[in-house]
């Protein structure tokens, strides 16, 4: 299927592992512009050649940007100044006790999972709107429809996505521009096996058992009982991105392997 994305550019926010640099990947199979940000210009370029090796004809490029750092997001506002496709993948998760987490934790997690794609959403919004074509895609969780007791705080911020992408899908009436959200379940990616060794460690078991153990205690309801790669998320990611998702809008969609128990 083609996905009609060659002259589209986008901006993957926190792509250079994991579900963002697969997502950067695949629309780049596709034939769009693709703009990837990290912290640090060293960690672009490993990412961008890493892309390259993998699509040769990749138009790839990067600006670093700490999205905790205001400046450093006004930074890059600056130089990229539109964009047809903005995925806001950007986002920090630890487990942690809910008495543990302090004030400080609860700021840190809304600046960056919350207040990230707000600001670029809040930059390139009304560009698209004037030219009547566009996307924006928020990278939310299942943890953001069912509570994850480990994070209370991850959680939070992950629902807080599903009300900014749905009240700004409510401004697009009428024109060719779509605000959704996508919800992945538990993926495998980089931050994931960190978070599974976080586990282990707490609890005095192997990295094996805690993964194990997390399908059977934490997410029962699996259908598919195992992780899913950071390329089954791309897919989708790649779809509502395409001009052919024209009908999807304001919607937050599902890609949890059946954690959560819903009809919708």
């Amino acid at each position: 299927m083609d996905l009609q994305l060659n002259g589209k550019t986008a901006f993957v926010s926190g792509s250079t592992q994991g579900i963002g640099l697969a997502i950067a990947k695949r629309l780049l199979k596709e034939g769009a512009s693709v703009i990837i940000n990290g912290r640090t210009q060293q960690r672009i370029d490993e990412a961008i050649e890493k892309l390259k090796q993998e699509v040769p004809a990749a138009d790839v490029k990067g600006i670093p940007a700490d999205f905790s750092k205001v400046d450093e997001v006004n930074n890059l506002l600056a130089e990229l100044a539109e964009v047809d496709i903005l995925i806001n993948n950007a986002g920090i998760f630890e487990p942690k006790p809910f008495v543990d987490i302090t004030d400080e934790d609860w700021l840190r997690f809304f600046e960056v999972n919350v207040l990230s794609g707000i600001r670029l959403a809040r930059h390139y919004f009304p560009k698209m709107l004037a030219k009547n074509w566009g996307r924006i895609i928020f990278i939310s969780s299942e943890s953001g429809i069912i509570v994850a007791e480990e994070m209370l705080h991850y959680s939070t911020t992950k629902t807080a996505q599903l009300t900014v992408s749905r009240g700004l899908a409510e401004l697009t009436k009428g024109t060719n521009v779509t605000v959704n959200a996508v919800l992945p379940g538990p993926t495998k990616s980089e931050g994931v096996n960190e978070f599974v060794n976080q586990l282990a460690a707490a609890q005095n078991i192997t990295p094996q058992q805690a993964e194990k153990d997390f399908f059977k205690t934490a997410r029962p309801t699996s259908l598919i009982q195992r992780f899913a790669s950071v390329d089954e998320i791309a897919n989708l990611v790649a779809y509502i991105s395409s001009p052919l998702s024209a009908a999807t809008n304001g919607a937050a969609l599902r890609a949890d392997g059946g954690v959560a128990r819903l009809i919708l």
